[in-house]
């Protein structure tokens, strides 16, 4: 069978001859008893040997997997401690009892992360995870099994792992040992250890945050709704960390994650992302940027929907405060344009100021004429009259300012666009709507007495 997709059940099917392995004096007498005990019976007989002498069971397996290299076996003592660690992830903290003499209890699982088959590669690192998550931290007032500093033989410290796994968590996004399965069993595993200083900035030394950002895109089947909301659990995490921050500024993390938003409907998806949003917001030109990705138009979209987490709605709200502070500190035209992307024109000082025009005329020009483009649109969307006449007048001064106004406007079909608005109901719209046509019409140089 293929290794790639074997299951752990399939493997403990096995019959595996331990007391061979007693013989050749691989392992003890106490050893085979230990597993002629616990091997191939019920879940609850198991379940009770663990409770009564599990730390006894770990140095069982553990020294197995230290000692003995047949790959039949490797897979079969892995399937057992996963299927044990499954039924109860809190067993992991029985590799850290006291009582284990084998102290490197981390060797053997970072050893077959790079020499085992796939089904070996994706327990070892999935036991690794859960493990080192569950060691009693520094505070607990004890030390961790792997971290024992009076032994003369080298033990592999919580650091070594930590970097060890990292290494080989990246090297799986760089080229994946399992076609569909390496990627999301790195990025699921990254999201757990993800909260670990060291793995952080292991993660961030070797390039791995580039990794990630492809990653980050709208999903729709069920894997790959799993796949992105843990990517983006991982971008969360990074978003604490300065060195992570510099790395997500210069890539397209912060387009891919308000695409994201703005496609998902998974609640938990939206909550990871707007959360990150938040905490990047203060951090260096993210605001600005955020401003000019159309960010706050999009939180008033996600706020009108009917979301239940109360981390997200407050997540929402803290977001909407920060960029209305961030809109606050932008230069003039950088406000012309919220103003613009909103839809929320009015007579603010900016648009009758002649030097306002004049300084930023250029600037109309950015991707492709977009402001010019969105005042068109309103022409055609919008239902408010304020907006509409303040749309005209605008459009009138971009043709009277700009030297090829008349024929970039023209090119964008605004005029049959205006002249439809002479014959508005309200006098506001028809005055400036006129305007904007008689510019258009007769050019700068003779429309000039016509300013407003």
């Amino acid at each position: 069978m293929d290794h790639a997709e074997l299951t752990t059940e399939q493997v403990l099917k096995r019959d595996i001859p331990w007391e061979t392995y007693m013989t050749t004096k691989l392992i003890t007498g106490t050893c085979l008893q230990l597993l002629r005990r616990y091997d191939k019976r019920s879940e609850s007989h198991r379940s009770q040997l663990l409770d009564d002498d599990g730390p006894a069971y770990v140095q069982v397996f553990v020294g197995i997997l230290r000692d003995i290299f047949k790959e039949e076996t490797v897979e079969y003592v892995l399937a057992l401690i996963d299927e044990m660690l499954a039924a109860n992830p809190k067993r992991a903290r029985l590799f850290h009892d006291g009582t284990i003499v084998d102290k490197d209890i981390y060797e053997p699982f970072l050893r077959l992360l790079w020499k085992g088959n796939w089904f070996i590669q994706e327990k070892s690192c999935k036991i690794l995870a859960l493990i080192v998550s569950a060691r009693p931290k520094p505070q607990d007032g004890t030390v961790a099994n792997g971290e024992a500093s009076n032994s003369k033989r080298k033990i592999t410290t919580i650091d070594d792992v930590l970097k060890g796994l990292v290494e080989w968590l990246c090297a799986q996004l760089k080229k994946p040992s399992h076609p569909s399965r390496g990627i999301p069993t790195a990025v699921n595993c990254l999201a757990t250890l993800l909260k670990e200083p060291v793995v952080r900035s292991s993660f961030v030394q070797l390039d791995g945050v580039k990794l990630l950002v492809p990653l980050i895109s709208p999903a729709s089947t069920q894997q790959s709704i799993q796949l992105l909301y843990e990517t983006c659990l991982c971008i969360w995490l990074l978003s604490y960390y300065e060195p992570a921050i510099e790395y997500l500024a210069t890539s397209r993390t912060l387009p891919r994650l308000l695409e994201v938003v703005k496609s998902s409907t998974k609640e938990k998806v939206v909550r990871v992302v707007v959360l990150t949003l938040r905490n990047l917001l203060s951090k260096g030109t993210f605001g600005a940027q955020m401003v000019d990705l159309g960010l706050p138009q999009i939180v008033q979209s996600l706020k009108a929907q009917a979301w239940s987490d109360e981390d997200l709605l407050e997540g929402l709200n803290q977001l909407e405060e920060g960029l209305k502070d961030n809109i606050k500190k932008l230069s003039s035209f950088d406000k012309y344009k919220q103003e613009v992307l909103l839809g929320h024109l009015d007579w603010s000082p900016m648009h009758k100021d002649p030097i306002f025009w004049r300084e930023n005329i250029t600037n109309f020009e950015e991707n492709d004429f977009q402001i010019l483009r969105v005042l068109i649109t309103i022409l055609d969307t919008s239902s408010d009259p304020r907006a509409l006449a303040v749309a005209c007048f605008d459009i009138s001064q971009f043709v009277q300012q700009h030297p090829a106004g008349r024929i970039i406007v023209t090119d964008l079909k605004a005029k049959e666009r205006v002249m439809k608005l002479m014959n508005h109901e309200n006098a506001e719209v028809t005055k400036n709507a006129l305007l904007c046509i008689q510019r258009l019409f007769l050019g700068a140089k003779y429309a000039s007495f016509l300013q407003a």
